[in-house]
């Protein structure tokens, strides 16, 4: 089987989000279980010199982009055994930053019939083209359009991955034809309330969609979760699936992990109370042993639950606890943590911005990471701090669903709570706060969020039946 994974984004190239660790994890496990995955993406400006060093040039076309015809250079690569693409204009993409840009809807319309054209240029013929998100939704779109009935290509299946529904792009009707070269009498495949909506026509023309979860699936069929395409996606519903993605668990691994203080193991926990103390002392919080961690490295955003712990931060900080935040986001969250940061200097810390290095320390030195998500396609968070013994205290939304169950009847993996609200919440960290005494139980609990595999394999392996279907079809 052959697969070609177009993505905006893909590490070690291009990262903004999850797309990236995804289209670069997910292509190298297809890979593993011996499926001819390759990876496209744009040649951007901002690829770290090292990749761009290994680049090989192998030929150029020019690209149809409405009335106009852009050049298109193919470079290729190897990373992980993977074949990577990178297609180069430099108009397009040789600028600071991958998104937020004047003429995003070009730069990745072009990108997107990019994809497609070349495949008459070079020796990859796909079966499955697998698109990302709202800047290759038009693959799809354009797939259907003009090349669903050429020779080289009417065998090919599209596939169209939703990682955040609440990004559509939406762009007004006027730059149909000049901009996306679609005509008037097809403008219905990517119209939706009077606007262009690029998602819109991703689901409407690709063979199926998939999601990041089983459970964001089912709710994106819902008027809350879908920002107004719950109409759209149930008119494809027996083509939709939510697939759980998973995390690297070789970078992931605390036995390990050379950016943590102490490496441990599931056979061996000796240095996770090594971590802790080393946390404690890093970030100027008292050296307690015995006083529980509580820690969160979210986006400071409306959508990781912010005013649930805004309205109950102090409460909590009555109890013996110590609480960590790292994490950046909207002004009025950042400035609020600040304020309960001085005020509450030997119990709590609040780290701006993001650094890897200190993130992977907290996951290690921690207790307990909170993810109070109003909505999660999936999250990576509490994969994580079950990969290094933290255990994870989750709202029961998309893929943290999925992910963690409670350890109520004694074989869960954390502590889980069902309604966005605090009082909700704050019962869930307080059940974890009283388990936590019990030794006895928080150990075998930490032992079962070890052995948790979130690994990519499981991703994999439900796509590669998900493409298998498609071609059956």
């Amino acid at each position: 089987m052959k697969v070609l994974y177009a993505a905006s984004e893909a590490l070690p190239f291009a990262a903004f989000g999850g797309l990236a660790k995804a289209a670069g994890s997910l292509s190298h496990a297809m890979r593993m279980r011996l499926i001819g995955c390759r990876v496209v993406l744009p040649l951007y400006q901002d690829i770290p010199d090292d990749m761009r060093k290994k680049l090989v040039f192998l030929t150029s076309f020019s690209v149809p982009v409405a009335w106009r015809r852009q050049y298109c250079g193919v470079f290729r690569t190897q990373h992980n055994g993977v074949v990577y693409y990178l297609l180069d204009n430099q108009y397009y993409f040789r600028r600071p930053g991958l998104y937020g840009h004047f003429d995003d809807a070009e730069r990745f319309a072009f990108f997107s019939r990019a994809v497609l054209e070349m495949l008459a240029h070079i020796d990859f013929e796909p079966e499955i083209i697998h698109f990302n998100d709202w800047q290759c939704a038009l693959g799809p779109v354009y797939y259907s359009l003009y090349y669903s009935d050429l020779e080289q290509y009417k065998d090919i299946k599209t596939v169209f991955t939703i990682h955040n529904i609440q990004f559509q792009g939406k762009y007004g009707m006027e730059i149909l034809e000049d901009v996306f070269g679609i005509s008037g009498e097809s403008s219905h495949v990517v119209e939706f309330n009077g606007v262009i909506n690029l998602m819109k026509g991703g689901i409407k023309a690709a063979d199926c969609v998939t999601t990041l979860s089983p459970t964001y699936a089912k709710e994106i069929l819902e008027p809350w979760h879908s920002h107004g395409l719950d109409g759209v996606l149930k008119e494809k519903s027996d083509r939709l699936h939510g697939i759980l993605s998973g995390i690297d668990t070789d970078e992931y691994n605390p036995e390990t992990d050379t950016l943590i203080w102490s490496n441990y193991s599931l056979k061996d926990m000796s240095g996770k109370p090594e971590n802790k103390r080393l946390l404690q002392e890093r970030l100027g919080l008292p050296q307690r042993p015995e006083v529980p961690i509580i820690a969160m490295i979210p986006r400071l955003i409306p959508q990781k639950g912010m005013e649930l712990v805004k309205s109950t931060l102090e409460e909590l900080l009555q109890k013996d606890v110590q609480f960590i935040l790292h994490g950046s986001g909207d002004w009025a969250y950042e400035s609020f943590f600040r304020e309960i940061h001085t005020r509450y200097r030997d119990k709590m810390c609040y780290i701006s911005g993001f650094i890897p290095e200190l993130a992977r320390k907290i996951y290690a030195g921690a207790d307990i990471y909170l993810k109070p998500s109003r909505t999660e396609p999936c999250g990576e968070g509490q994969m994580i701090s079950c990969r290094y013994g933290t255990v994870p205290v989750v709202r029961e939304t998309g893929g943290l669903k999925d992910s963690i169950t409670d350890c109520g009847g004694g074989k869960g993996n954390g502590f889980t709570f069902r309604e966005f609200n605090s009082e909700d919440m704050m019962n869930a960290v307080c059940r974890a706060l009283e388990s936590y005494q019990d030794k006895g139980f928080w150990s075998a609990l930490m032992a079962r969020c070890m052995s948790c595999d979130f690994s990519w394999g499981h991703s994999a392996n439900q796509y590669i039946r998900l493409y298998r279907s498609l071609l059956r079809t």
